[in-house]
């Protein structure tokens, strides 16, 4: 029997049937939608296999809840950018990204919560407008300069194998500028500039 804090086993038959251990029950994505809702922890196993189905699962909730009218929460410009980004050299750092971002999201959602019901208990103008959007855009901003530390550990180091010593927002000089990849280091810094105009036309 699973202790009290161990995630609940799913387990999925080969007829795409799926089966709560938990509940000795079976269930449906829509059910695990909700799961997911209340914070409840658990894992999808292959019945047959054992391998661990998670990732395809939730992938298949998130494609479900989007396909339904008016549930659409990912934005075609994201979609296009994340589908970019796969076999990008870019593809490693995407994730650990969009997990942050949304930790962060989730761990101020309070507070836009409270702003927004207090912008919508007013009269509509621009003076009541900015509170929550400022502070959704802060958090971007954020959420960029994040992204922009990231790279840093993705730049190569100069030829005599030290990194940069200076401050990060200091010139290089034609000594230490990487010899390697020139192509690739200008991908990257149009791929962040790309990005931060986004947020800026927000």
């Amino acid at each position: 029997m699973a202790a009290k804090d161990d995630p609940v086993v799913i387990k999925k038959y080969a007829n795409r049937r799926l089966y709560n251990t938990g509940t000795s029950t079976y269930v449906t994505l829509e059910d695990l939608a909700e799961m997911v809702k209340r914070d409840e922890h658990f894992v999808v196993q292959d019945a047959k296999t054992g391998d661990d189905i998670t990732h395809p699962v939730l992938t298949q909730i998130i494609f479900e809840l989007e396909n339904k009218d008016g549930a659409n929460m990912l934005p075609v410009p994201f979609l296009r950018q994340l589908i970019a980004f796969y076999g990008d050299q870019m593809q490693a750092v995407v994730p650990s990204f969009l997990e942050q971002s949304m930790v962060a999201f989730a761990r101020e959602q309070e507070r836009f919560r409270e702003q927004m019901k207090t912008v919508i208990g007013k009269p509509f103008d621009l003076g009541n407008v900015p509170t929550p959007i400022k502070a959704l855009e802060e958090q971007t901003r954020r959420n960029v300069e994040m992204f922009q530390n990231a790279m840093r550990m993705f730049t190569p180091f100069p030829p005599g194998g030290t990194a940069h010593s200076g401050s990060p927002d200091e010139p290089e000089t034609s000594a230490e500028k990487p010899a390697a990849k020139p192509d690739e280091l200008q991908q990257l810094k149009e791929q962040i500039a790309a990005m931060q105009r986004k947020i800026d036309s927000m």
